[in-house]
């Protein structure tokens, strides 16, 4: 069994005692962080392992950045995937995306642009994100079929999502064109695991 979670920190400076409470009590062989708000080269990767989990990060100044941590020894010399690939020809400096083998198992961390707004240039960029990242992941999926895609996507896929559907109406994260891109990601044979759990 691999068990694997996720959790957007909000800053890995200010939660990491909640971070290893959590994971002191819960011990799963998977965490994918996101907005850890650091730099790569000051993630914790220290009190991680004294924690028993080894990690890697890709993470900037201030925004963003994911890390994952695993109880198994990760490959480095394996691909690590922090960027979509060039041939989609998508530069994005923000640290969003952060993938890597662990246990034969492809697990892909993500922390979706929120969009800002409709219409603004931030909810371009964001539909554009991820229409590149069904591209990615119809790449990889020819490669492998396990794959575990996860992390803060910043979309309720449906009503039943939102704490108040109509409050919402009209605004990122619920708009027609996010929920319709992540459905068509979804359409690559991904099941998501929250709808899919017994509730």
């Amino acid at each position: 069994m691999f068990n694997i979670a996720t959790w957007n920190v909000n800053s890995i400076r200010v939660r990491l005692p909640h971070v290893l409470e959590w994971l002191a009590n819960t011990k799963p062989e998977v965490l994918a962080l996101q907005e850890i708000k650091m730099p790569t080269a000051e993630f914790p990767k220290e009190a991680f392992q004294a924690a028993g989990y080894h990690s890697i990060a890709s993470g900037q100044k201030t925004y963003n950045g994911v890390a994952i941590l695993s109880k198994s020894k990760l490959d480095m010399a394996q691909p690590i995937i922090t960027d979509f690939p060039e041939h989609l020809r998508f530069v994005d400096p923000q640290r969003r995306i952060l993938g890597l083998e662990i246990n034969d198992i492809f697990v892909l961390n993500l922390y979706v642009p929120n969009g800002s707004e409709i219409g603004s240039d931030k909810y371009h960029y964001k539909l554009a994100w991820l229409e590149n990242l069904y591209y990615f992941l119809a790449q990889e999926l020819q490669r492998t079929s396990k794959i575990i895609v996860l992390g803060d996507f910043n979309i309720a896929p449906s009503d039943q999502d939102v704490h108040d559907p109509v409050a919402w109406e009209g605004g990122v994260l619920v708009s027609p064109p996010e929920r319709e891109a992540l459905q068509r990601i979804m359409s690559l044979g991904f099941v998501d695991s929250y709808a899919w759990a017994p509730q």
